[in-house]
């Protein structure tokens, strides 16, 4: 960049500024007259961005087809340190991140289409406040297994899921035998977008009602309002803190799940491609253990108000989070109360108790 701003620099005063014969070269017969043609300059033309019939309406990066009609599939994903890396990651739309029992966190990965993803896992089990989330985008939910709340969750709410552990869903997916050896049996769990899409129940619906939206709204442009802020630190646990670096290059977030003797960025195991988001969320909420639960499992409110944040473009803002019930997702606000809008593109969505110390820098 430097490099390009000095010969840019350069050009300008070889080419600009002062005619080259100063004050005389307009006196009359002066030497430095010239019959030559004068050279205009001419602006580059931009080539304005292709516009598109269609959106995703969980990235609003435009498409020639409406998908937007479409149910999306949610994956439980495993994030334990041994099991990285995740695989299909890279292609995940939204990337929901929660704390679970004993420090760690699990995700789930929201895809609009799943179509051509390859490769995803490992899959992990199922927590009730996924399934939560999950249904507020009306996703077909696909899991390993999972704890008795998430069981009550699914039979309560009449969540369509897919149970690799608990279900006839055997050929849809299979162990891995490097991770096998290497994580252990329970973190080798996989599937692909082939095989979900090959064999999806008869019996789940595939598109959402006509009534459902998911509401949100993007821009290409920051709004007003944001303050610098190149790095997010944001901390589940004493286990697992996340970090997330604004890439002016690349307009995006790089993400590092761990931060130890050596950083382990965020790949997709299975392309070896950086996993970059344009937005990243955090969400304040009330996290707290389950009581009598003898597992250690997790509390996690996602329904009403809290206080956020949001990374776009280097900038962040503190914002407003909403969500009246479990049939709806999110939606997000300015301090004046107004919906703020997303980043074109995925977005990672970190939920975290409201004690949680975030910095920004």
């Amino acid at each position: 960049m430097l490099l390009l701003s000095a010969l840019t620099l350069a050009l300008a005063v070889s080419c600009g500024g002062k005619n080259p014969g100063g004050a005389s070269s307009s006196q009359p017969g002066s030497a430095s007259q010239s019959n030559e043609p004068s050279v205009s300059v001419i602006a580059p033309v931009t080539e304005p961005d292709p516009e598109y019939p269609y959106a995703n309406p969980l990235t609003g990066e435009g498409l020639e087809e409406d998908i937007s009609g479409k149910r999306p599939i949610a994956i439980m994903l495993n994030n334990l340190r041994k099991a990285l890396p995740q695989v299909g990651v890279a292609h995940a739309d939204v990337i929901y991140e929660i704390v679970a029992e004993g420090g760690i966190t699990r995700m789930m990965a929201v895809y609009q289409d799943i179509e051509g993803v390859g490769d995803l896992g490992a899959v992990r089990s199922a927590r009730d406040y996924y399934v939560n989330l999950a249904l507020g985008h009306d996703a077909i939910f696909i899991h390993a297994g999972g704890s008795p709340q998430a069981y009550d969750a699914f039979d309560n709410w009449q969540v369509p899921h897919i149970d690799f552990v608990n279900g006839p869903y055997g050929n849809m997916c299979w162990r891995d035998p490097d991770r096998r050896k290497t994580a252990g049996l329970e973190h080798s769990l996989l599937t692909s977008s082939e095989k979900i899409l090959e064999q999806m129940p008869s019996r789940f619906t595939r598109e959402h009602d006509s009534s459902y939206q998911v509401g949100w709204t993007f821009t290409k442009e920051a709004p007003a309002g944001g303050q610098a802020a190149s790095q997010l630190a944001v901390p589940f646990s004493s286990y697992k803190t996340g970090h997330f670096a604004y890439d002016v290059g690349q307009g995006r977030y790089q993400i590092v799940q761990y931060i130890d003797k050596t950083d382990v960025p965020y790949v997709d195991g299975g392309t070896n491609e950086a996993v970059t988001v344009s937005n990243v969320l955090v969400l304040y909420t009330d996290v707290s253990r389950v009581k009598g639960d003898d597992k250690g499992r997790m509390e996690v409110r996602t329904t009403g108000t809290g206080d956020g944040l949001l990374l776009r473009d280097g900038l962040l803002y503190e914002i407003t989070w909403r969500r009246d019930d479990r049939k709806g997702c999110y939606s997000f606000q300015d301090k004046s109360g107004q919906d703020i809008p997303l980043a074109v593109g995925p977005s990672y969505i970190n939920i975290v108790g409201t004690s949680a110390e975030v910095t920004w820098e």
